[in-house]
């Protein structure tokens, strides 16, 4: 029946950590005992004070379809939040309020990328940057970083990536899956590659923000002058507020780029959840300090996690600075076969272990890096110290 499915849809590419979820779930109902470290998703409760303003907005009565944009007040808050966080001054018609961060990045690439365009993708990304920018008809082109360049990208390799036909340079940082974060005086270094070609657009992906260890501080390509104008600093509310399922993201962009997401998103979603969007207002007025008990119990997570993970020869990890992710190389074990199981790739080790440890982790291959594996963090620390048990005993 592919024959009547269009080349576009076909073409994309499944999102690996949500197949690898789906994969979980089915395993688990038919009776196994899977731990997932696959999703990137928080394992607390949203924080009563956000819940309290979703309930009060139901009594409030708000039930009808909310602007396209978002509420002004919600705008007003999300202006409030990036002038306190980040230093950045946004006028309401910059900013643009979305079904989830992943909508935001999504609209982007429509109405910036013709086709053909390159967009510069330092590896590894996030997983669903490289098949967004195929689906605006756009052209993927991956940056190779390493473990031994805390998985970031530097000036020479950004400009020896620009071509006459590239338009855009996408990042996230904190970086989801490898949790490095550019300092401020490293994308001062990448801004000044950026600023002999005025015609790249930079997106910005800082919805890690708050989970933020404390050795490099958060920093905004928009809060250089020069590149204010050339930049979209997208953010939500799903990681540091426990706030996955209720799926408000956000940008503030240059007003033409934020009018034209608008223009789409009124023709394919139109306006975000009401309720929502009602909760979120209290998110980002509030002081970020209210949720720095989640960030406390992350980093106590990952002191373990590497504790536990390092405990296991052929596994190399870098010290995750920000998001809940670790990313290992495990190239140690590629051309071995383990219990009758031949490793090519990640891929191959990914696989192994969902099905001999009954652990799913995200194969590097999926965010174009295909020495690593993804383990998320974001457990409790007995299904943490029983999933590496676990690895260990069937490596």
């Amino acid at each position: 029946m592919n024959n009547k499915l269009s080349e576009r849809i076909i073409n994309v590419t499944p999102s690996a950590t949500l197949e690898m979820a789906a994969k979980a779930r089915e395993l688990r109902a038919s009776g196994k005992n899977i731990i997932g470290l696959s999703l990137g998703e928080p394992d607390f409760n949203t924080p009563d004070y956000i819940k309290e303003a979703a309930i009060q907005a139901i009594k409030d009565g708000y039930n009808s379809y909310t602007p396209v944009d978002g509420y002004v007040e919600l705008k007003d808050a999300i202006i409030t939040k990036f002038k306190r966080d980040n230093d950045l001054t946004y006028g309401p018609s910059q900013i643009v309020v979305s079904t989830g961060a992943k909508q935001a990045l999504y609209n982007i690439a429509q109405v910036v990328l013709n086709k053909g365009d390159e967009v510069v993708l330092p590896c590894p990304y996030w997983v669903s940057y490289s098949d967004i920018v195929k689906l605006a008809d756009g052209v993927p082109v991956e940056v190779a970083t390493s473990i031994d360049s805390d998985f970031k990208m530097t000036p020479q390799q950004l400009e020896a990536a620009i071509t006459p036909k590239t338009k855009m340079l996408w990042y996230s940082s904190p970086c989801n899956p490898s949790g490095s974060i550019y300092s401020k005086e490293e994308l001062r270094a990448l801004a000044d590659v950026l600023k002999k070609y005025p015609q790249i657009i930079v997106v910005s992906d800082e919805i890690y923000e708050h989970i933020n260890y404390g050795v490099t501080a958060h920093a905004s390509m928009a809060a250089f002058e020069d590149m204010f104008d050339r930049t979209v600093t997208v953010n939500g509310v799903a990681k540091a507020f426990a706030m996955t399922g209720w799926r408000i993201g956000y940008i503030g962009a240059p007003a033409y780029i934020a009018r034209a997401c608008n223009k789409l998103q009124g023709q394919v979603t139109s306006g975000a959840n009401c309720i929502a969007q009602r909760a979120v207002i209290t998110a980002l007025l509030e002081p970020p300090s209210r949720i720095t008990y989640m960030v406390d119990e992350f980093k106590k997570r990952r002191k373990l996690i590497l504790e536990l993970l390092n405990d296991i020869d052929g596994f190399k990890c870098n010290e995750p600075e920000g998001a809940f992710y670790v990313y290992p190389d495990i190239t140690a074990f590629f051309g071995k076969t383990l219990n009758g199981t031949t490793i090519n790739n990640a891929s191959d080790f990914s696989m192994y272990l969902l099905e001999t440890a009954n652990v799913a982790t995200v194969t590097g291959d999926a965010f174009g890096n295909g020495n690593c594996i993804r383990i998320s963090y974001a457990a409790a620390e007995k299904e943490l110290r029983e999933a590496v048990s676990r690895i260990k005993g069937v490596l």
